[in-house]
């Protein structure tokens, strides 16, 4: 096995139809739906910021989170605690 067809992981020649098969469906669709390349850029830099935003909102609120679910988590585990300690 050549270190080609090892990088490929199959030999050039069927890598290179599944890649224009795989392409012609891509670009099929793609064309179906009017999508660009710059479109889906602009989709995954407008998904990175929305998250890189909605992330810092949520670090402003992590210890409220906390503290609101502690209120629940901590007595629930006093009380199973106490009560598998009786057995």
């Amino acid at each position: 096995m050549s270190a080609l067809t090892r990088f490929l992981g199959d030999s050039p020649l069927r890598v290179i139809v599944k890649l224009l098969v795989v392409s012609f469906i891509v670009g099929f669709l793609m064309s179906a739906f009017h999508w660009s390349p710059w479109d889906i850029f602009d989709a995954l830099r407008d998904m990175v910021l929305r998250i890189w935003n909605m992330g810092f909102a949520a670090l402003g609120n992590f210890f409220g989170y906390i503290v609101l679910g502690a209120v629940i988590v901590v007595p629930a585990f006093l009380v199973l605690r106490l009560l598998s300690y009786r057995r």
